[in-house]
């Protein structure tokens, strides 16, 4: 599976449990730590869980499993990584604390097919 389908299989099931302001970011131009970054919110510690255990859950139907999963214990930032796609689940607070995307502002951002796109914006705090 190449990383764009994985990203895609990613946005999905996150969206399946409700998560928000999504951002998809191509960094594989600037880091060879990954190809994509996929980053959104939850609205609790309790949804950032579910929504790393449901991305995993699905991939694993595709016998893909993450190298490692990093922060599911406090679940207030969830970092899970599956090599070329890496996947960061924040509770709003620490998002807004961290500003990941701020970081990486030079990575291009990655326009979601229809229907995912917009699901994303419909679940979007940010305006977009």
């Amino acid at each position: 599976m190449n990383a764009l389908d994985k990203t895609l299989i990613i946005v999905e099931a996150a969206l399946e449990k409700k998560s928000y302001d999504l951002v998809v970011l191509q960094i594989e131009h600037l880091a060879s730590i990954a190809d994509y970054f996929v980053i959104m919110s939850g609205r609790s510690t309790v949804q950032v869980a579910a929504i790393a255990q449901g991305i995993e859950e699905r991939l694993q139907r595709d016998s893909v499993r993450p190298l490692s999963i990093e922060g599911l214990a406090p679940a207030r930032w969830v970092v899970l990584d599956y090599n070329d796609v890496v996947l960061h689940i924040f509770h709003e607070p620490v998002r807004e604390l961290y500003r990941l995307e701020s970081i990486w502002s030079d990575a291009a951002n990655v326009t979601l097919p229809e229907p995912l796109r917009s699901q994303a914006e419909r679940l979007s705090l940010r305006g977009g």
